[in-house]
């Protein structure tokens, strides 16, 4: 916030001081002096701008006003400041404020202008002016987008592969509470960790994400939760593991993720193998003992596989789902270039 501000302050004097270097290098009457007030109007505005972007405008808009309809002083444009509160308009005021803006700017353009070259240059500059906030809007709109989709994944991943494993551990110690309490104590001790896993991992995502996100060396932990269901879960590496970036080892880690949980969910398996092949680039997959697809060519369309197909995408990998090499079972693997 400081810095925002000290930018603000060096923003507005250097507009002051651009709009002001005719008045001080030229001497005036002692009654003109009072014209370098529209100067200090147009300029001032732009300390506040970020707060009230249709206020300051409009300001500004006197000031240029006040300039053009009094025929002395140096005969120069006095418009930085309002081009950059312009530029601030279209880059963060809302929809009826910008068209406002956009409007009452041009009437107010239209009134004082005297040429067709001074038409043409007035318009280019405030639709430059225009057109570089709302790209820088429009890339600000995106990124909080993509932001929210990732979030949205990162709590579908850590919900459905929580929720799973205590799904599975509270029915097995529903089953087995009465005649074998030792393994019921055990079953409720996994879903208690499961439990606090899943809301540290909760609050990685949603609390203003400064913890780090998972990478692949926290399979070993992803692994050691899912085997609480029961499930034989074993990861094997193949080739020289090779330096990823953090988006690509969040997106193998998620797929690894989504992959126990379906095997958990659907699968009716007994076991499982999580393998990263890095033989050419990266593969990794979940490959299970269970009963395989639904039923033949079917491939899954649930929520979980479409976000993992965009997430994996999103790095430059491709997702493949289907049954495993020798038919039996199932297989989710994604391949990365690295």
């Amino acid at each position: 916030m400081r810095r925002q501000w000290l930018t603000d302050v060096g923003l507005t004097l250097g507009v002051l001081l651009a709009q002001s270097a005719p008045f001080l290098f030229a001497t005036h009457p002692a009654g003109e002096k009072w014209i370098y007030w529209p100067v200090l109007i147009t300029s001032l505005p732009a300390l506040t701008r970020r707060w009230q972007p249709g206020g300051s405008l409009a300001v500004a808009a006197v000031g240029i006003a006040a300039y053009a309809a009094v025929d002395a002083g140096p005969a120069q444009p006095i418009w930085y400041g309002p081009l950059v509160i312009f530029y601030t308009v279209a880059y963060q005021a809302g929809r009826v404020e910008r068209v406002l803006c956009v409007v009452g700017t041009a009437v107010g353009a239209l009134s004082v202008i005297g040429s067709v070259n001074t038409a043409v240059r007035e318009l280019a500059l405030w639709s430059a002016a225009y057109a570089i906030g709302t790209l820088g809007r429009t890339r600000k709109e995106m990124a909080a987008q993509a932001e929210r989709t990732r979030i949205a994944r990162d709590l579908h991943d850590i919900l459905g592969h929580s929720l799973s494993v205590m799904i599975v551990q509270a029915e097995g110690g529903a089953a087995v509470a009465r005649t074998d309490p030792g393994r019921a104590e055990a079953a409720f001790d996994a879903i208690s960790a499961s439990g606090r896993e899943a809301m540290g991992q909760l609050r990685a995502a949603v609390g203003a994400l400064r913890e780090p996100l998972p990478q692949l060396a926290d399979l070993d932990q992803l692994i050691r939760t899912t085997q609480r269901t029961g499930l034989s879960v074993r990861l094997t590496e193949r080739g020289r593991p090779r330096a990823l970036s953090s988006d690509v080892q969040v997106a193998a880690y998620r797929l690894v993720q989504e992959g126990l949980t379906n095997v958990v969910k659907h699968a009716e398996a007994t076991s499982a193998e999580v393998v990263l092949d890095w033989t050419s680039g990266l593969r990794v997959s979940v490959t299970d003992d269970g009963r395989g697809a639904p039923s033949q060519g079917a491939r899954p369309a649930g929520h979980g596989l479409i976000g993992l197909r965009e997430r994996v995408g999103a790095v430059g990998g491709q997702v493949f789902v289907g049954p495993d090499e020798q038919g039996k079972g199932f297989s989710v693997a994604a391949v990365f270039s690295c």
